[in-house]
């Protein structure tokens, strides 16, 4: 356990379930921009499984999930609460809150949608990306700080620039300790790594942390390499967008988009 403003003790997830219910993230979780934050990636992640447990039905995927980022995620004892706000026998809109620090600090809303064969009219997928294999590894630690970053097995494509990149990762530990997930929510967990995946300008100058993430996707993902074919736009008033194809080991998956805060570091004394 730790003293409520610290990760916990770098175990062998990104969570460890507590007596009460509530998880406890680890050094693994560990956020880039603040070193007493949760990263968005493995928050991602725990809120899918959370969505799972809730009135499960096998037969139901999920399409999409838009997560709101209320503010700073501390390192905290978590938990997160789930309703289903549009019941329907083949199509259902749910909303989880996350609760650390004693407030709300993420809020997503996920459509979940009956599975169905329609593989006689699949088609208009994008490219595909190259397996992971072919890619040569990457110190993600060069460029970014934080625990998650340093569990993560990463490779980049040798043509990657600011702001377009391509890229897969793999994580280092399991969402949480001793507890199985779905796939969806273990791929989920590393989506929202897409906005480091093709850096535009440096952290240690700039600050463009997203405010958001919306994740559609188009089948069902398998578990483990997660692939990113992504670009990253700042506009000339404080905004951007990080915007990536999703891909995983069988092909591509879906979309995410993430809303970016764009700002300039202050430096002590200037």
């Amino acid at each position: 356990m730790t003293d409520g403003n610290e990760p916990g003790p770098a175990a062998s997830s990104y969570y460890v379930r507590l007596p009460d219910g509530r998880y406890q993230p680890t050094l693994h979780a560990q956020g880039v921009w603040n070193d007493h934050e949760q990263h968005m990636g493995p928050v991602s992640g725990l809120i899918a499984h959370m969505i799972d447990q809730h009135q499960p039905r096998p037969e139901m995927l999920l399409a999409r999930i838009c997560y709101e980022i209320l503010g700073v995620i501390p390192a905290e004892p978590t938990s997160v609460t789930v309703e289903t706000i549009r019941p329907g026998r083949t199509i259902e809109l749910v909303e989880a809150t996350l609760v650390a620090g004693e407030r709300p600090v993420v809020r997503a809303r996920a459509w979940r949608i009956t599975r169905g064969d329609t593989a006689v009219v699949a088609g208009g997928m994008p490219e595909p990306l190259p397996l992971p294999d072919t890619f040569a590894p990457w110190d993600g630690r060069a460029v970014w700080s934080g625990g998650y970053i340093a569990s993560l097995d990463m490779r980049g494509h040798p043509q990657n620039s600011p702001g377009r990149g391509r890229g897969w990762l793999h994580p280092g530990v399991p969402l949480v300790e001793g507890l199985d997930v779905s796939p969806t929510a273990a791929y989920l967990g590393l989506v929202d790594t897409a906005n480091g995946i093709a850096v535009r300008e440096d952290p240690r100058s700039w600050m463009f942390p997203n405010v958001d993430l919306t994740v559609h996707l188009f089948r069902e993902p398998v578990a483990g390499w997660v692939g990113f074919d992504t670009t990253v736009v700042f506009g000339s008033d404080g905004l951007g967008v990080t915007s990536s194809t999703l891909y995983d080991v069988q092909g591509p998956v879906g979309r995410a988009e993430q809303s970016l805060t764009v700002r300039r570091l202050t430096r002590p004394g200037t």
